[in-house]
């Protein structure tokens, strides 16, 4: 196995990290490693090379302490300003307590905690100096006047912005000048504690002891003689404690990963001898996440060994991913997104002997060990051999597949989920024998779900190599037929692996890439046999065939197309893989199991239901609603009524227009209303494509004409919705001009609309991805498109009613606001226009379901910034939304389960 070594510097033999200043770290690395790894007449040979290591390197864990703290913040804002009865009663029961303290120790801890805090930094930086560490030093003066930035600017916040109840919590009358206010944060606290935080004195026993006896000398002082409220000292630690985490982690920190000679040191200490070490070389196309650096160590007397070195860095790669499964999956996700060295050792070792003691055959560990505050190393017998991955097709026989199976039934005899079974994780040696490996992530004592899903991920594995048919067989012939059906529900992409996921993804382009090739070529081919059907005809040219003839080319060309993509359309491996299984186990169940504990969608939709509320909130809070509705315009209202019911006739036309074949247009228009109810569950661009797709297939049309009548129906939508936008937009900009001529918001937005089109255009990557897009979609909608323009009552039906459409709902958003306003409150018809297609565009790029937040925002803030006053524009907004959006509901319930029981939809 060719492999690769490790640092250039280790190579050559002439330095080391402790070389390097900017490499220490708070336990001293280089004093610790000079003591536990003595020189000795070895020479410490390193083959290879690899990749230099940086100096400084952003670590994960500090972005989450900053997040955390900036959290903090908000909450205790958030309780400062809604909870002030808690806060009040809070500061008097401190104020009784502490009024109590003699005054003798209030003067001593006063003293002593001003001295202190401007001593102990100063002591820390003369240590850190003395060990050569000022690069650490640098870093914490540049976070403490970071801190002091911050607080200028808060106290700058809270003295001239912030509510009063934020403002009474965190400050009250100083006892100095009854009629001065105390500092909301203190000015010199939180850049001593930014600046003890960001040199590390936190991971030193002795100075965070020192450290928390000061702050808290400081804090008792501060409180007993009236100088701040508790309120006020929280948020001190939570700014000093954030600004220092964000400093490193936008600077970085020093990089103390262990190179070839500490590992080379560290063998010597747990009794080895080697002679040379040589890297791993990991292929891209696999994904290393957290595995650690692997090494290939040969000894002076013995058989060579394989060697883990695990670090904090390796450890933290994919830190935010495996906090987002855990976050969204439902009991078999990763393993604790924060784990120490010494809890990632121990698992590792845990599931190492654990598989042995099973029969399961896996790389036999035999010592473990620390490599300096930071890194710990597995060493493991050597195995050899080649991964799956790496083995051709011809060496994947039954036998192999078969083995495979055998050592994951060992494994599972004793509850232990492997959690990780792809490709690179089995290993077959020369003598062909399967060694499982990639333990760490495993899981002892594991319930029936990761046991299944470790079957699906298996067969999913092999069925990449070998096929859906014999992956099941060789499953089959090991496990049984009813271990093998059970993990049917688990069998779904979000259950896998990320290097599954994404080469599952890369064949699913690939077959869909094959279908629209296969499609274009029908249709290139139907094309080329009506020309030459055109010319061999001698009685009578193209323009002048009868419909009869024309109608029957046609037939034959959407014929050609349909049997083209049929027999170009491939399943996918998962729905192979069930096929196989329920030609064995008819009865086993193939629904997929609910494995999403919260979607992305329900995640968005939260926030964005929060940010809408409270943006509404915000704007309805200075509006007199009973005074508004009082005087309020009920004829403009029942108009706002038609208008949103009219909206459902328009959409109708605007789809039919696009479908050659007969349906009915009533049961459309129900549809439509079905799609009220589907907007509020699903993405306003996706609910409404699906239900209409659906619709048309149950109504008769071919399952790929539908999807193409629909496609075409967005497209033109999509080509009016622009030129609409362009039109009003440049009408609003002549109605204050005695010209012609647009104004210059227009004009710049044109502007900005070439650029971008240059840019996509000069850019080969952006400009592969358009034309793929482009492609892909224009491969169905032409020929249907075909079809429509050899009907033009249907063109101009489909066209209309897009027009009519738009027409209906800025009518229904005119007709809102002039209920709600006089005539000196009114604006022009094309301003509300351009607010309610700039807002309606949004809506449907939003990811929330019907555009909730993203529209009501949007057209309230375009509303107001065309001149209508907000007094007017929030409540016509509400009304606008409640009609389109919110009282549709109810019927589109009732149109959708009556469409469902007639089997229309």
């Amino acid at each position: 196995m060719k492999q690769q070594g490790v640092h250039p510097e280790d190579a050559e033999g002439t330095s080391d990290a402790a070389s390097r200043p900017d490499a220490a770290d708070p336990a001293d690395q280089a004093d610790t490693d000079a003591e536990r790894y003595p020189e000795e007449p070895h020479t410490d040979e390193v083959e290879g090379d690899e990749p230099l290591l940086p100096a400084r390197v952003h670590r994960p864990s500090d972005l989450m302490r900053l997040l955390v703290g900036v959290l903090g913040v908000v909450i205790l804002l958030a309780i400062a300003g809604f909870a002030h009865g808690t806060t009040s009663g809070l500061e008097q029961d401190i104020s009784k307590g502490t009024g109590q303290a003699p005054d003798l120790l209030i003067k001593i801890a006063g003293l002593a905690s001003s001295i202190a805090i401007l001593l102990v930094p100063v002591a820390f930086a003369i240590e850190r100096l003395i060990k050569r560490d000022g690069l650490r030093i640098a870093d914490g003066v540049l976070a403490a006047v970071l801190a002091h930035g911050v607080t200028l600017a808060t106290d700058l916040w809270v003295a001239r912005a912030a509510p009063d109840s934020i403002q009474e919590a965190l400050t009250q009358p100083s006892p100095g000048d009854i009629n001065a206010l105390t500092d909301p944060v203190h000015g010199y606290l939180a850049p001593v504690i930014a600046y003890m935080t960001a040199v590390g004195m936190s991971r030193r026993p002795r100075w965070r002891a020192v450290l928390w006896i000061v702050l808290l000398l400081d804090a008792f002082s501060m409180l007993v003689t009236g100088y701040t409220t508790p309120f006020s000292i929280i948020l001190t630690v939570l700014i000093g404690w954030s600004v220092a985490y964000g400093t490193l982690y936008a600077v970085g920190s020093p990089n103390v990963r262990p190179t070839g000679r500490t590992l080379m040191a560290g063998l010597r200490t747990v009794g080895f001898r080697p002679v040379s070490a040589a890297r791993e070389e990991i292929p891209e196309s696999i994904d290393s996440g957290d595995r650690g650096r692997r090494y290939f160590v040969t000894l002076e007397d013995g058989p060579p060994l394989d060697v883990t070195v695990v670090d904090r860095e390796q450890q933290a790669q994919g830190f935010f991913y495996r906090v987002w499964r855990n976050l969204t999956l439902r009991g078999f996700a990763t393993r604790r997104s924060l784990q120490s060295l010494r809890q990632a050792l121990e698992q590792e070792a845990l599931l190492a002997y654990a598989a042995i003691a099973a029969g399961a055959h896996a790389p036999k560990l035999i010592a473990t060990s620390e490599l300096g505050p930071d890194a710990v190393m597995l060493i493991y017998e050597h195995t050899g051999g080649r991964s799956l991955d790496t083995l051709a097709d011809e060496e994947i026989t039954d036998d192999l597949l078969r083995s495979t199976w055998h050592q994951v039934r060992a494994l599972q005899s004793r509850r232990i989920a492997h959690r990780r079974l792809a490709g690179d994780a089995i290993l077959v040696d020369r003598s062909g024998k399967v060694i499982l490996t990639d333990l760490r992530g495993g899981e002892i004592a594991a319930g029936d779900l990761l046991l299944r899903m470790d079957i699906a991920q298996l067969v999913t594995t092999l069925g990449l190599r070998v096929g859906a048919e014999r992956a099941v067989d060789s499953a089959l012939s090991v496990l049984g037929p009813d271990a093998v059906a059970d993990c049917l529900p688990m069998l779904q992409p979000i259950g896998l692996t990320r290097s599954t996921r994404a080469t599952l993804r890369r064949l699913g382009r690939e077959r869909a890439e094959r279908e629209r090739e296969a499609v274009l070529e029908a249709s290139r081919h139907a094309k080329l046999a009506r020309a030459e059907a055109a010319e061999s005809d001698s009685m009578v040219v193209l323009e002048k065939l009868d419909k009869k003839a024309a109608r029957a080319q046609s037939r034959a060309e959407k014929r050609a197309i349909d049997e083209a993509l049929d027999e170009a359309r491939e399943e996918d491996l998962l729905t192979q893989i069930r096929h196989q299984v329920l030609r064995i186990r008819p009865q086993a169940p193939v629904e997929p199991a609910r494995l999403e504990r919260v979607r992305p969608r329900t995640l968005l939709s939260i926030i964005a239901g929060a940010i809408a509320a409270y943006f509404l909130l915000s704007q309805l809070t200075h509006i007199e609603f009973g005074t508004l509705f009082a005087n309020a315009e009920w004829g403009w209202v029942a108009a706002a009524v038609l208008f949103s019911a009219l909206s459902y006739v328009a959409a109708a036309m605007s789809l039919l227009g696009f479908v050659p074949e007969r349906v009915p247009f009533v049961r459309t228009i129900a549809a439509q209303v079905a799609g009220s109810f589907v907007k509020i569950v699903a993405p306003a661009a996706v609910g409404g494509v699906a239900l209409n797709t659906r619709f048309l297939q149950r109504a008769g049309v071919r399952p790929g004409l539908a999807v193409a009548s629909v496609g075409a129906s967005q497209l033109f939508g999509l080509g009016c919705h622009i030129l609409m936008l362009l039109s009003f937009g440049y009408l609003t900009g002549t109605e204050k001009t005695p010209s012609l001529s647009p104004s210059r918001t227009v004009i710049a937005g044109l502007l900005t609309v070439a650029v971008l089109v240059l840019v996509v255009t000069s850019v080969p990557f952006l400009r592969k991805f358009v034309a793929t897009r482009v492609r892909s979609l224009f491969a169905g909608v032409v020929p249907r498109m075909l079809d429509v323009l050899q009907r033009p009552q249907k063109l101009v039906t489909g066209i209309g009613g897009m027009l009519l459409l738009t027409a209906c709902f800025v009518m229904c958003l005119d007709a809102s606001i002039r209920a709600f306003g006089d005539e000196s409150a009114s604006i022009s018809l094309a301003s509300v226009a351009v607010v309610f297609l700039a807002g309606n565009a949004l809506g449907s790029a939003a990811p929330t379901p019907g555009g909730v937040g993203a529209v009501e925002a949007t057209l309230t803030v375009g509303l107001i910034a065309v001149g209508l006053p907000s007094e007017v524009a929030a409540p016509a907004v509400l009304m606008f939304r409640l009609l389109t959006l919110w009282l549709p509901v109810l019927p589109g319930w009732l149109a959708f389960n009556h469409l469902s029981r007639k089997g229309a939809l």
